[in-house]
């Protein structure tokens, strides 16, 4: 094999190996909805094409062990289709695991390592499948009688099976190999005699290298049925002419495939005739006069032949062409794969790495853009600034799109909690409602990923310690089953998501005699619900009186506080006794590139999020101030209590006086405030480049970017400097200084702010 032929091997294989995990989620998707509604006839279906289509693909990859098993599956699907079984708790236990094996095998494709166990467990969960339907576990033939079937085979082929297959110009182009669809058939029963059609070969001067010339007659022993064999070759029915003759068939109907596959060409039909009697398939025929469709229709019982649909017949030795797939024109087969006529001439599968890279590689076009426009500013040239500004135009729009490539519906990670709500509600003995809204939010895919685990903590969290068992919600009036919820939003710039349930809520008290056993609050202290909820995301905190599987051994919280903020999110609470609780994260849309506003603080240059901004004014009277230890305080904003905070002086570096300052007004959230900064430099396109690690001990900075000019700024996190300001023991400062007349003020303020950050 060539080097540019293994590549093509390992590009498909990867392909396929995605395509089977988006086929496992739709196993498992119909599998959930049939639980709840088992008369959903069409997620049943939904679940067995999903199961075919990866028994399929497997076999043309020659994963063996995976079609095997998932073939078991499929029979028990196909058994409930057919109402030979009924659904209940072991047959949809065992097809959720059999899911869970598939995707044990498809690792081991992937990683190209066998485990025994693995191979352990599909048998003893292929023999409980097989138990379902009241079979015998399967079990390995003695030699004795494996020699007697291939006897069989031999003395008795004519009563097998015949297939008589051409491939169309076109397979190979589009990707398929015929002889992965020969080993693919050997998986339903034993191929005793095959023979390859090489009529159709031109010379050599006239061949195309990438057209398929090739056909086979095949005889076949097998206990399956005609429908069975013709699954065998459903991926290539848009590239392959088949004919199946079942068990048995007269000596017309191969006379009626010889003219159909030769026409009246006397000499290949003979050449035929040869072939299938060297095959073992003992008749007379007569070559002269050929049949024609008139003597058929005398015949008083003409043979009908079972074949799967095929095109108009050709003689033996045309090259016959297909559609292509690749431009998406050609006839289709009516009732053929729905992926071959749908989302495969409407998407592009593209790997990430690629992606990121033309991501990289827009983001220093902005930054160019950005130098270009500069100088041409600096220049002072009405056709050069036209010109950049137009260049910086479209650079914007390239920018948009390319990001929107990354942006992918979350609904897709809250459908995998259907399946761990049904599994931890059943381990916790519990009823939960799953209500998932805003599926269709969408966030920059690298997010979406690393959103997952921090939400499967927050839900396996809910149903563990925030719902109750039946008994003791009906104990409280509530109904038995538990609600838990999934919602995600945009506002203000963000994406927003939640997780709710109607449970018990946080015991304010009990986290408080916790804190207190752990010392990190002091006996006495008085704490607003909100600095009581954030205890929860201390290392090792937790309130369970007793460690299960689940939860209670304190870990996991502040790993998911740490997995928020490295995405420069935040994350808060909202409690409410006997009510339930509400977790809400705030993240980014993208991690990427962003709309920023620039503005300068002691010489630094400083980007907030465009989105974040609200207003800019002149400083007011009240911020104005000589001393150089005040950092922070409050202003009236039209009759609104506002807190601000000097950046300058916040990151110890000396504010410019001499010069007209500013408040930008920014928001997070509900939460408002003014940030003061030296001077404004207007809207500028960030490109968020990572901070080193020796930078990392700097306050509330989510990362850099790069100027037109050369020049670093660096991009302030809004939520992480107001956290910082009021976690680093600046609270006091930030609404009002002890002692000052806005003393009662700033204690409203604090409530209010911290009000809004719990809601």
């Amino acid at each position: 094999m060539s080097d540019d032929d293994a590549e093509i091997l390992a590009v498909a294989r990867a392909g396929f190996l995605d395509e089977a995990q988006e086929m496992l989620r739709q196993f498992e998707q119909g599998l959930l909805v049939l639980e709840s509604d088992p008369a959903d006839s069409e997620s049943l279906n939904s679940a067995f094409r999903a199961a075919h289509t990866i028994k399929g693909t497997a076999g043309m990859f020659g994963c063996d062990a995976v079609v095997s098993f998932t073939h078991e599956a499929e029979t028990l699907l196909e058994a409930l289709r057919a109402n030979q079984r009924q659904l209940d708790d072991d047959v949809m236990g065992a097809l959720l695991e059999s899911r869970d094996q598939i995707e044990m095998l498809l690792g081991e494709v992937r990683s190209g390592e066998s485990d025994p166990q693995v191979a352990a467990s599909s048998a003893a969960l292929a023999g409980r499948l097989r138990a379902l339907l009241g079979k015998p576990a399967l079990a390995e033939p003695p030699p004795a009688t494996q020699a007697a079937i291939e006897t069989k085979a031999e003395t008795a082929a004519d009563h097998g099976w015949h297939l008589s297959l051409r491939f169309l110009a076109d397979a190979l182009r589009n990707g398929l190999d015929p002889l992965s669809f020969i080993r693919y058939l050997r998986t339903l029963g034993k191929v005793t005699a095959i023979r390859t059609q090489t009529a159709a070969v031109p010379a050599l001067d006239a061949l195309d290298a990438e057209a398929c010339y090739l056909g086979f007659e095949i005889r076949f022993e097998s206990a399956a049925s005609h429908a069975e064999i013709e699954q065998v070759f459903e991926f290539a029915a848009d590239d392959s002419d088949i004919v199946i003759l079942p068990p048995g068939s007269p000596p017309a109907a191969f006379e009626d495939l010889a003219t159909q596959r030769c026409g009246s060409d006397a000499e290949a039909r003979t050449a035929l005739f040869d072939c299938w009697r060297a095959m073992g398939i003992q008749f007379e025929v007569r070559l002269e006069p050929l049949r024609t469709p008139e003597a058929n229709k005398a015949d008083e019982a003409p043979p009908v032949i079972p074949h799967i649909e095929r095109r108009a017949p050709a003689a033996e030795g045309e090259v016959k062409r297909g559609g292509d797939r690749r431009s998406g024109v050609g006839e289709r087969r009516e009732g053929g794969r729905d992926r071959r006529a749908g989302d495969e001439t409407r998407f592009v599968r593209v790997r990430a790495d690629k992606l990121d890279k033309l991501i990289d590689l827009i983001g220093e076009l902005v930054i160019a853009g950005s130098g270009a426009q500069m100088i041409a500013h600096q220049e002072g040239a009405e056709v050069l600034l036209e010109a950049t500004q137009r260049v910086m135009d479209l650079v914007q729009e390239t920018r948009d799109g390319t990001l929107a490539l990354r942006m992918v519906p979350i609904g897709e990670t809250f459908a995998r909690f259907q399946r761990v709500v049904r599994d931890v509600s059943k381990q916790l003995g519990k009823e939960v409602e799953l209500i998932v809204t805003g599926g269709d939010t969408e966030l920059d895919k690298s997010m979406v990923d690393a959103i997952a685990d921090p939400l499967m903590h927050l839900v396996r969290n809910s149903m563990d310690h925030g719902l109750e068992t039946c008994e003791e919600r009906l104990a409280t009036g509530k109904s038995p089953s538990g609600r838990l919820a999934l919602n995600a939003f945009h506002e203000a710039g963000a994406v927003v998501i939640e997780v709710s349930d109607d449970g018990r809520g946080l015991a304010r008290e009990r986290i408080l005699r916790k804190a207190v056993e752990r010392e990190l609050v002091a006996e006495g202290q008085i704490l607003s619900d909100h600095e009581v909820w954030q205890l929860i995301f201390q290392p090792g905190f937790s309130t369970a009186e007793q460690i299960t599987d689940l939860s209670g051994r304190g870990v996991g919280m502040d790993v998911v506080k740490r997995s928020i903020e490295s995405l420069r999110g935040t994350i808060s609470l909202s409690s409410q006794v006997g009510q339930g609780t509400l977790t809400q994260i705030r993240l980014p849309l993208t991690l990427a590139m962003i709309d920023g506003f620039l503005t300068m603080v002691g010489g630094v240059n400083y980007v907030l999020p465009l989105a974040a901004v609200a207003e800019c004014i002149d400083v007011p009277g009240e911020c104005s101030s000589q001393d150089e230890a005040r950092v922070s305080g409050t202003f009236n904003l039209r009759g609104e209590v506002l807190p601000w905070l000097d950046l300058a002086r916040f990151y110890g570096v000396k504010p410019d006086l001499s010069r007209r300052r500013s408040v930008v007004v920014v928001r997070d959230g509900p939460t408002r405030v003014g940030l003061i900064v030296d001077r404004l430099m207007g809207e500028h396109q960030t490109v968020i480049k990572p901070l080193s690690s020796i930078f990392q001990h700097l306050k509330a900075l989510a990362g850099s970017t790069i100027l037109g000019s050369g020049e670093v700024a660096l991009l302030l996190d809004v939520s992480g400097l107001f956290a910082a300001a009021i976690e680093g023991g600046q609270r006091a400062r930030l609404i009002a200084r002890p002692g000052s007349q806005a003393t009662h003020q700033s204690a409203h303020l604090t409530s209010s702010v911290q009000g809004k950050s719990s809601a």
